[in-house]
């Protein structure tokens, strides 16, 4: 780590969880979280505005607990960087405020980046600088995603994305159905590893010859892991928990990881990087790695903290973009809650992206206080 490597300070508050990181160039110095998990366990699912109300209550905090772990203070920082988009709209007005409102304070320049490339970027801080171009197979409640990344802080591409329920999403779902409590990814893959994985012939959405090669569909699946659970109950028989959480598991990874290889293959990269959160569920990461060394293709996947939405990995974005000298965002920055992972980083108002849908709000220099 040198000391004239970029410091930046990240906040992520796309969903549920506040995130605050502090990175020094791609050295983790702080990783602060307060997640309202809990609270919206209750509801069987994330409700925005209990998600933005509790951003709220935690930034300042959080925030404060960073500097203190990395053993700075907030005049020390380089830049400030925050998810813009894409997220729930409330949520994302939370922390896109507070980071106007700590860079206007301290004069520091604020970073507009997008929650996607932020996924990918944080893999710096656990395997070192990133190829070019990464090909990284993101995976979450809200993404599930094929993108090649020359450049991560201007030019990322999609190759493929889910057209239905995301893979996270169908984990929620289907432990849902199976009275398992929210969120359903840790508690699935737990059961899974004591079922067996062939016990239930589940589909394999999109993986015909005539299909998109790389997107993705688990809806389909998650409909037929519904309807056999209930074919099972109105006969009345037990049904199988572990296996049909190791079967279904099994259906979700070996799709992912067949087409993530397969993108590879096609073009011509050596490497893959997993990330999102279901990038932390252990069957994923056992068949990336077995399918990538049979393949030739070196797997990176960060630690699974760093895999759930973290600050750490808006800090890492930030801290590429103030290296590269990419332009700064200005007080006109706006939460986008369907920013286009075509776009890293939303520089300042005179070279402003212009897309086909609204920005959800804006807040100018005159009226960040009032």
């Amino acid at each position: 780590m040198a000391a004239d490597e970029p410091l930046v300070l990240g906040i992520e508050t796309s969903c549920d969880e506040t995130g605050v990181g502090i990175v020094r160039g791609t050295t983790l110095l702080a990783d602060a979280v307060a997640s309202s998990v809990d609270t919206h366990a209750r509801f069987g699912g994330v409700v925005p505005e209990i998600a933005s109300r509790a951003h709220l209550e935690a930034m300042v905090p959080t925030i404060e607990r960073a500097l203190k772990e990395a053993g700075i203070s907030a005049r020390d920082l380089d830049g400030i960087a925050v998810t813009s988009g894409p997220g729930l709209a409330g949520a994302l007005l939370v922390g896109v405020s507070a980071a106007k409102a700590y860079a206007y304070a301290l004069g520091k320049p604020l970073y507009g980046v997008n929650h996607l490339a932020s996924h990918i970027c944080v893999d710096q801080l656990e395997h070192g600088p990133l190829p070019e171009p990464t090909m990284a197979l993101l995976v979450s409640g809200g993404h599930s995603s094929l993108l090649l990344a020359p450049d991560i802080t201007a030019d990322v591409r999609p190759l493929g994305a889910t057209i239905d329920d995301a893979a996270g999403e169908a984990f929620d779902k289907i432990a849902r159905v199976l009275n398992l409590g929210f969120p359903g990814g840790p508690v699935i893959d737990r059961l899974a590893r004591e079922g067996d994985p062939k016990a239930i012939a589940f589909p394999r959405g999109l993986t015909g010859p005539r299909d998109a090669p790389y997107d993705f569909s688990f809806s389909g699946l998650k409909t037929s892991v519904a309807r056999w659970i209930e074919a099972k109950r109105a006969a009345g028989e037990e049904v199988p928990v572990r296996d049909v959480a190791a079967s279904f598991q099994e259906a979700v990874v070996d799709v992912l990881t067949r087409k993530a290889v397969r993108a590879c293959k096609d073009e011509g990269v050596d490497h893959l990087m997993i990330g999102g959160g279901v990038a932390a569920n252990s069957r994923l990461r056992a068949l990336a790695q077995e399918r990538c060394e049979r393949a030739g293709i070196r797997l990176r996947v960060p630690r699974p903290k760093l895999c759930t939405d973290n600050g750490a990995m808006v800090a890492a974005l930030g801290a590429e973009m103030v290296a590269r000298n990419r332009l700064p965002s200005d007080l006109e920055l706006s939460a986008d809650s369907s920013l286009p992972v075509t776009e890293p980083h939303v520089p300042g108002a005179a070279h402003a992206h212009a897309h086909d849908h609204d920005h959800v709000h804006e807040i100018s220099k005159d009226n960040l206080y009032s």
